[in-house]
């Protein structure tokens, strides 16, 4: 799972194996060690209980939770992404987004692209 935050947005990529680690059990966890012993964690839920995304984030921990019956339609479907957003105690807005993670056009060398989805565009001769 890659985790990007930028400008009050949250993106989060998964894999082929995620996204069904993610339906299968309903939780997807990772983390980041920093020096110190130190970790970052974060972590996609599927809940049943929910009717739209929405994030947390507490002791050092991100969790984004998802509708139940939204997962099951994306990762069962060629749906690419989860989009949503959330109002801030401030008035700003965060967007969430959790998307299949695509392999590269162009191969990278060191990469491992095995469990990644197959790009829409490979078939074709530009992107």
């Amino acid at each position: 799972m890659k985790l990007r935050i930028k400008d009050n947005a949250i993106r989060l990529r998964l894999t082929r194996g995620e996204v069904e680690i993610l339906r299968e059990t309903g939780v997807l966890a990772a983390k980041t060690g920093f020096p110190g012993g130190r970790e970052f964690r974060y972590r996609v839920e599927s809940s049943p209980a929910s009717v739209k995304p929405a994030a947390f984030f507490s002791d050092n921990a991100i969790a984004v939770r998802l509708p139940e019956t939204a997962v099951l339609a994306w990762a069962t479907t060629e749906q690419v992404s989860l989009l949503g957003e959330q109002v801030l105690d401030d008035g700003e807005t965060l967007q969430i987004l959790v998307e299949k993670d695509f392999a590269c056009l162009a191969p990278r060398e060191g990469e491992d692209e095995s469990d990644m989805f197959p790009h829409p565009g490979a078939d074709t001769d530009h992107c």
